[in-house]
């Protein structure tokens, strides 16, 4: 198995148990305990976990996530499907605001190559849209939230307010029927709910592995969106729950 695909499976363990072992990892991935140790060590080495005696214990609490560049490489190839699919919902000339994090990066890249005005709302997404000539590139005020790059803040907030968007292309750090949409951060959160509020449509990317987490602020109920975009890991029950109040579901 390559080192990409084991660290996925640890750190998805992690986020169901919160602390891993090396022997129980060796024999569910059929590799060596000193493979496994040395992958440990490296996902510690970037503050994905915390090395323990015998294994690793999560760093993600409700208040805290994992860092960006750990997130990026984590289900890559799934966030582009996710994000493909989300934009072929966008109809070109549509003013679309664009959330942050991994996801929301890899929206804004499915929709460089589109006809639409567009608000990114991290540095990352600014920088797929900014050398696009088919997007007419709105840029929020605010401040930076590093590492992340994510813009929060009154001045972020201030500039949503003062337009209409046809889109939000929403992300989220957890997802669950009883709290909602969550996200690590409060800045971040405040900033997502100005992006629903301004917008005639929410569409939610978040894949199937975000309905078995909890954070820390709640944005927003379940039943507010208007599209879910998620792949076949997510709950049955909740997809079925969201189609029956009238949440669009598409899966990919």
């Amino acid at each position: 198995m390559q080192a990409e695909l084991r660290h996925k499976e640890i750190l998805d363990a992690l986020h169901r148990t919160g602390r891993v072992e090396v022997p129980e990892l060796a024999e569910r991935l059929d590799i060596s305990a000193i493979t496994i140790r040395r992958d440990l060590d490296h996902l510690a080495s970037v503050g994905a976990l915390r090395r323990v005696r015998g294994g690793a214990v999560t760093t993600v609490l409700r208040g805290e996530g994992l860092p960006f560049d750990v997130r990026a490489a984590d289900a890559a190839a799934l966030k582009a499907r996710l994000a493909a699919t989300a934009a072929g919902l966008i109809t070109d000339g549509e003013a679309v605001i664009i959330d942050s994090g991994t996801t929301g990066a890899a929206a804004a890249a499915a929709l460089a190559a589109r006809r639409i005005h567009a608000m990114p709302l991290s540095v990352q997404a600014i920088a797929a849209l900014a050398s696009s000539p088919s997007v007419d590139l709105i840029l929020p005020g605010g401040t930076v939230r590093k590492p992340e790059g994510t813009l929060v803040g009154s001045g972020t907030e201030r500039a949503i307010a003062a337009l209409r968007f046809d889109t939000a292309v929403m992300t989220c750090c957890a997802a669950s029927p009883a709290a909602g949409v969550m996200a690590y951060d409060l800045g971040d959160a405040a900033v997502k709910q100005a992006m629903r509020t301004a917008s005639a449509r929410t569409i939610l990317i978040a894949e199937g592995a975000k309905f078995t987490r909890s954070a820390l602020a709640v944005v927003c109920s379940l039943d507010d969106l208007d599209i879910l975009v998620t792949d076949s890991s997510a709950p049955p029950a909740v997809l079925e729950r969201l189609s029956a109040v009238g949440v669009q579901v598409e899966l990919c």
